[in-house]
């Protein structure tokens, strides 16, 4: 099964010049889990909730917030993204995702066109969807 058949292709995507108060903003719109980061619409990073979490106070939102805390959230996407993208091709098949998921230890697969441009993302998730979903209707039958 190819990557495009079961990517998500609806990406959301930040600079990296983007305050970490939007990005928080799109994590609390969105239920999903990572961010691609682009310059001149090119991928140059990626950005995970968990990231986020570890670069701003955990006192945001509290009785305990100070302007410290707050401060937090005006630190820019290219302080915490991560550079070093581990990326798929849409045309690759769905055992060459999993590899690279257990070789590198990540929960996201940017997908990428020949010019790096992001045309989708894949989870893990995507991944056990889709065979859940292709095991429910061979018992269909």
């Amino acid at each position: 099964m190819q990557i495009k058949t079961i990517m998500t292709p609806d990406v959301v995507t930040v600079t990296m010049d983007d305050t970490l108060a939007h990005v928080k903003r799109l994590f609390e719109l969105n239920s999903f889990h990572h961010i691609l980061v682009v310059a001149e619409a090119k991928l140059v990073g990626i950005l995970s909730d968990r990231d986020l979490f570890k670069a701003i106070s955990p006192n945001i939102n509290t009785s305990g917030e100070t302007n410290k805390d707050l401060a937090t959230l005006n630190k820019r996407v290219h302080q915490i993204m991560t550079r070093k993208l581990i990326t798929i091709d849409a045309e690759k098949g769905m055992f060459h995702a999993i590899q690279l998921f257990n070789r590198h230890k990540i929960s996201c697969l940017p997908v990428v066109n020949s010019d790096n441009k992001p045309i989708g993302i894949l989870s893990w998730r995507d991944i056990l969807y889709f065979i859940e979903k292709n095991q429910l209707e061979r018992h269909k039958t």
